[in-house]
């Protein structure tokens, strides 16, 4: 896995690329698998007591959701990519949803939905809910942008200066945090990425076969 790419960079390349998805119906779309360095994203609905109290500049972006930070450890996953039906975002969410569930059962940490809450949580008898990934999305004529982050090995600390996604009353935690072990972004991503493909296949427009397919 490369050196974190600056946020603006890596969200630069997200718009060229849904637009080379929408001028091409053949094209069969893409998923970056990535980190950034510390940065703070506020999505649509960030309220402004949401922001950092230190001052931290924050980047505004065009993805649903509320506030939250990325950073080095945190593998962050963008598909650009066709739905069938543009109109179910719900089974989009799903869909990304289980492909963190079920790589999470991989490294042996029982994920989670909250009813009301985005994003994946870990459970615990006793304790706090405590979040290990967000997800935020922008679709735009049935194209996907942004996507998912997941907390493997990133310090927590740069959670404590905001109202992660807007929620007060739970907290957040790791990969590394709960099962320990060496895990990076980079010997998760093959994992993430094999669990994508499964559950967001079902979602996605067919690609037209090419002309040259279509005569053999």
């Amino acid at each position: 896995m490369p050196q974190p790419i600056d946020y603006r960079e890596a969200w630069t390349l997200q718009r060229t690329l849904h637009d080379e998805v929408l001028a091409d119906p053949a094209d069969p779309g893409h998923v970056l698998l990535l980190e950034h360095p510390p940065t703070y994203t506020a999505g649509r609905r960030t309220q402004d007591s949401d922001r950092p109290l230190d001052g931290t500049p924050v980047i505004d972006v065009d993805r649903g959701g509320l506030l939250t930070w990325h950073g080095p450890g945190q593998l962050v996953a963008y598909p650009i990519v066709r739905l069938a039906d543009p109109g179910a975002v719900r089974a989009y969410v799903g869909a990304l949803e289980q492909a963190i569930i079920d790589t999470l059962a991989e490294l042996g940490i029982t994920g989670t939905r909250v009813e009301g809450r985005a994003g994946v949580w870990v459970l615990t008898p006793g304790e706090p809910d405590r979040k290990i990934a967000a997800i935020g999305i922008h679709v735009e004529r049935g194209v996907t942008m942004h996507g998912l982050a997941l907390n493997v090995c990133n310090e927590l600390a740069p959670y404590e200066v905001i109202v992660p996604c807007g929620i007060t009353d739970a907290g957040v935690t790791t990969v590394t945090g709960l099962v320990g072990g060496e895990h990076t972004p980079a010997s998760v991503s093959p994992i993430l990425e094999r669990h994508l493909r499964t559950h967001l296949e079902p979602q996605l427009a067919p690609v037209p076969a090419t002309a040259g397919a279509a005569a053999e």
